[in-house]
């Protein structure tokens, strides 16, 4: 299996340095390259690197930032590598737990020792993982999703899940409605599902999953299906392949 490998920086001289001092080692897949914080965030969310060489000083969103505004993965965070002109920030750099800190211009020796010490605390990360993970699952069905991270445009910020009426699977993204606005996010509904306390928001069709503490009233229409009505007055149709969920909540 190859290291993933996530390229920050906004220099694209510095982005080629690193790509080819990466490629002169095997094992390695370089899966993107983002030129600022924002497209970094997306990134890390969207791809899971194993290993993020990270620019301190970006536009609009700097290496720090990057690291407090990722999403919380259901697997081992990635490895950051920060790599930066400036040494005020390493002891910062450190107190997030970067495993290194790449002081430019670097040479090649330091890259490599950089990149080795980065796969070891990557494999030891992953052997631990695998004697944590049904912990992990027992803890994670026990600390539901308490907000959504939203990125629109160049900002970045915080739905509470207790502001959202409805969530939409829209291809491999998920739509969540609040009263006030709708929100694309880069997750699938089935990933979503399992991050929700189960009892508060329930799956009432294949592409729809409801707050249940948004319902104001639930319409048998035929065979199964329901119409139900939010407290805002979204009507959200459900099909017969999940009308269990919907009895079950009507008996508790």
């Amino acid at each position: 299996m190859k290291t993933r490998v996530l390229i920050v920086d906004d220099e694209p001289i510095a982005r080629r340095g690193i790509r080819r001092y990466l490629a002169e080692h095997n094992g390695i897949e370089v899966v993107g390259e983002a030129a600022n914080g924002i497209r970094a965030v997306e990134q890390i969310n969207e791809l899971h690197p194993d290993i993020v060489f990270l620019d301190v000083l970006m536009p609009d969103l700097d290496g720090f930032g990057v690291i407090e505004n990722v999403e919380p993965s259901t697997g081992p965070a990635p490895v950051y590598i920060f790599v930066t002109a400036h040494d005020a920030h390493a002891i910062r750099a450190f107190e997030v737990h970067a495993v290194d800190y790449l002081l430019k211009p670097y040479d090649k020796e330091r890259f490599t020792k950089a990149l080795v010490h980065a796969l070891q605390v990557l494999e030891q990360s992953r052997k631990a993982n695998r004697g944590l993970e049904p912990l992990l699952q027992s803890l994670r069905s026990l600390r539901p999703l308490e907000r959504f991270v939203v990125k629109d445009k160049k900002r970045i910020f915080f739905v509470p899940v207790s502001h959202v009426l409805w969530i939409e699977a829209t291809g491999n993204y998920a739509c969540i409605h609040t009263a006030s606005a709708s929100h694309l996010l880069r997750e699938t509904l089935a990933h979503l599902e399992e991050k929700l306390a189960p009892h508060h928001f329930i799956r009432v069709r294949k592409s729809a999953i409801v707050n249940s503490a948004r319902i104001s009233e639930i319409r048998p229409m035929f065979d199964g299906v329901y119409d139900i009505i939010l407290a805002e007055g979204t009507v959200v149709t459900s099909s017969r392949r999940y009308a269990h969920k919907l009895r079950a909540l009507l008996e508790s």
